[in-house]
């Protein structure tokens, strides 16, 4: 029914039970310093020293009550800047030994619960497309944090040292070689942390306030103007979280190392942004009278205002995701995914039920006033107003007080676009992109119609505030249901039943529209709409949940960011590319017509004395407002609303459970650009 989290650029909201289902879980947009590897063959004898940890001296390590002696790493480094750590009871790298070993490690499944044989019908090995030569010249150049099967001391402990606070003076941080995986308590975390987490909470918070708005409160305001293809036109403004793949390499490759790699692009961001919402808010009512008229011609500069602000906040999103990563420590970055569902949730939910809720005349004027007004307590312009404002005081702020940590990352942008092309040449990433593309037609005329219908049937914008309002506490509960079935299922197969159970959830909305009650909502009847509101939502967020889990799992951690990145703006795309048309096909399935009054009324200035078409939200008004009445012969939305289930139906049971099913059973390796990508940084 509304803006579904994983349908467009909003997010609901999710629990960091999911983060911890594969070791991928500080997977975001990931540009690590440049590391070079080099290749055991490649590599020439050069002078090297040893050196051993247990030479330093340290006193807070106690005996071993084995009797034993402790055989603690030694690390070596040479000439070439290289770094390598041998644990206990592992030869040199240029042993023969340890290059069995290696093969041998190569060679098992990462996950030996989920992987299976490989399909005959996806490939996922030499014909999976895998990138050789310059591509994985390239690739060597992005390493950074340890894959998701490497699990090996050798491999968590090299990783430590890379972090810009490893340091021989100062004892190693307990558990470095330990997994990542154990959850923490948001008081466990270190102070550090806490700021850290609270501030990105406020950034993507203040990210779902303009999107909150452009996806929910702003249609609904629209529809007393607009007919549903002039609605469709305004939904174009919600492209930018779906494309900003195509920018986002600019964003992690230029900055200025003044400012700070990542507020270089915030900061002017947030202020754009905010001075955009003071100059719409001093204009935004009067641009959506001006939308509707000449044919809704104005619609067209109303939605380029709001699809600037919405390509800041994704611009500002890409920023985001990355300073998280070096804003929280390498244990606790599945956090960062955290604040960043529970700041854009709360944004989006604050722009949409209670705006909604306070912009309603009727709302206001029955718990608020004594004498009823015809506006509410809050209006468009006065929330932009207010919130251009909050963006200034907190860019400054941030500016002032906060101060980023340096890094030596310097990724090209033409590298960035070369992973990306290797990324799309895998034959099962081709295959997942399409079930993206076609997944969601089956439930888009619930998502984008049925909440507009209701309205368009007499249900009030306060009903509909109340409805989102109760919906909300059962997102977050049910939600956390969904996250623990994403660890106890394969998350393409709770993905799938939740399909099916979206589909379901379409054709009980449809059932829900049809039997409005003539005289006006009534007790059962708002109730009933509750219950189909949050099985609908309930249903997106689990597809949400499980699919997020999926993409989390087969993501290439030495390009996470990038491979992420790819990932949900697929998703995202296939959730707003369809919108527009469904919007389009609703009005061009509707047949309405205009019945002049068979006596003319006194009161009427504009008496309609002729029949006409009164399916757009123009001619509508007119209608009514001479005297007449717009009958509706045939609604497109019922017909729109069928063909989509039955297009969801068809494609889903003839091709996108196979293939998904198909995909959730093969190896982590069959995601991999490169062969051996999973251990070259060994």
């Amino acid at each position: 029914m509304p803006t579904t989290p994983g349908d467009s650029y909003s997010r609901p909201f999710t629990f960091p039970g999911v983060h911890g289902l594969s070791d991928t879980a500080n997977i975001l947009p990931v540009h690590a310093a440049h590391q070079r590897q080099t290749s055991v063959s490649q590599q020439r004898p050069n002078p090297h020293q040893d050196l051993e940890l247990k030479d330093v001296p340290s006193s807070s390590h106690p005996a071993d009550p084995s009797g034993q002696r402790r055989h603690l790493p030694r690390i070596r480094t040479d000439n070439l800047g290289t770094s390598s750590v041998l644990a206990s009871g592992e030869s040199d790298l240029n042993s023969p030994r340890s290059d069995n070993q290696m093969s041998r490690r190569k060679s098992k499944s990462p996950n030996p619960r989920t992987a299976s044989p490989r399909d005959d019908s996806i490939d996922s090995t030499t014909s999976n497309g895998h990138a050789t030569g310059a591509m994985e010249s390239l690739l060597e150049h992005r390493r950074k944090h340890a894959a998701a099967d490497d699990t090996s001391p050798q491999s968590q402990v090299s990783t430590y040292m890379n972090t810009t606070t490893f340091s021989l003076d100062e004892d190693p941080a307990v558990g470095v070689a330990q997994d990542h995986g154990s959850s923490k308590g948001f008081s466990e975390l270190p102070k550090k942390d806490q700021r850290n987490f609270l501030l990105l909470v406020l950034l993507y918070f203040l990210q779902g306030v303009p999107t909150g708005l452009a996806s929910g409160s702003v249609p609904f305001l629209l529809k007393s103007h607009l007919s549903y293809s002039q609605i469709g036109v305004f939904s174009l403004a919600s492209y930018p979280y779906s494309l900003k793949l195509l920018w986002s390499p600019i964003v992690d490759a230029i900055w200025s190392p003044k400012v700070g790699r990542r507020k270089s692009w915030i900061l002017p961001i947030q202020a754009l942004s905010g001075f955009g919402m003071l100059w719409l808010g001093s204009r935004a009512e009067r641009m959506m009278q001006e939308a509707g008229a000449d044919g809704g011609a104005g619609i067209w500069a109303f939605t380029w205002w709001w699809f600037f602000l919405v390509f800041m906040c994704s611009t500002q999103d890409i920023a985001v995701d990355g300073w998280a990563l070096t804003l929280l420590s390498n244990e606790n970055l599945s956090y960062a995914s955290t604040a960043q569902t529970v700041g854009l949730t709360a944004g989006q939910f604050l722009s949409y039920t209670v705006f909604l809720a306070f912009n309603s005349p009727d709302f206001a004027n029955k718990w608020f006033r004594s004498t009823p007004q015809p506006e509410g307590v809050m209006t468009l312009g006065g929330y932009l107003t207010f919130w251009g404002w909050a963006y200034l005081a907190v860019t400054f702020a941030l500016a002032v007080l906060k101060r980023e940590e340096k890094t030596k990352n310097n990724d090209g942008i033409w590298e960035v676009y070369k992973v990306m092309g290797g990324i799309l040449k895998l034959k099962n990433i081709q295959t997942f992109i399409m079930i993206h593309l076609i997944a969601k037609i089956g439930f888009q005329a619930n998502d984008a119609v049925t909440n507009l219908k209701l309205l368009d049937k007499g249900f009030s914008q306060e009903d509909m505030a109340l409805t989102v309002l109760i919906d909300f506490p059962f997102e977050i509960s049910l939600g956390y249901y969904a996250g623990k079935w994403s660890q106890t299922y394969p998350p393409m197969q709770l993905w799938c039943w939740a399909f099916v159970g979206r589909l379901a959830a379409a054709a009980f909305a449809q059932f829900v529209v049809m039997i409005f009650p003539a005289g006006g909502v009534t007790t059962w009847y708002l109730l009933t709409v509750i219950v189909e509101h949050v099985f609908s939502t309930f249903m997106s967020t689990v597809m949400f949940v499980a699919i997020s889990a999926f993409h989390a799992k087969i993501a290439d951690p030495v390009i996470g960011g990038t491979y992420m990145t790819l990932l949900a703006t697929v998703s995202n795309l296939g959730g707003t590319f369809p919108r527009f048309f469904i919007l389009k096909f609703v009005d061009l399935f509707t047949s309405a017509t205009c019945v002049p009054p068979t006596s003319p009324p006194a009161d009427k200035s504009n008496v309609i004395t002729q029949a006409f078409s009164c399916v757009a939200e123009s001619e509508k008004h007119r209608c009514i407002e001479g005297g007449g009445s717009c009958n509706v012969q045939h609604d497109g939305y019922y017909i729109v609303n069928v063909l989509c289930i039955m297009v969801g139906a068809v494609t889903f049971w003839s091709f996108i459970k196979p293939a998904a099913l198909k995909l959730n059973s093969l190896p982590l390796r069959a995601w991999r650009i490169a062969e051996g990508s999973a251990t070259a940084y060994r």
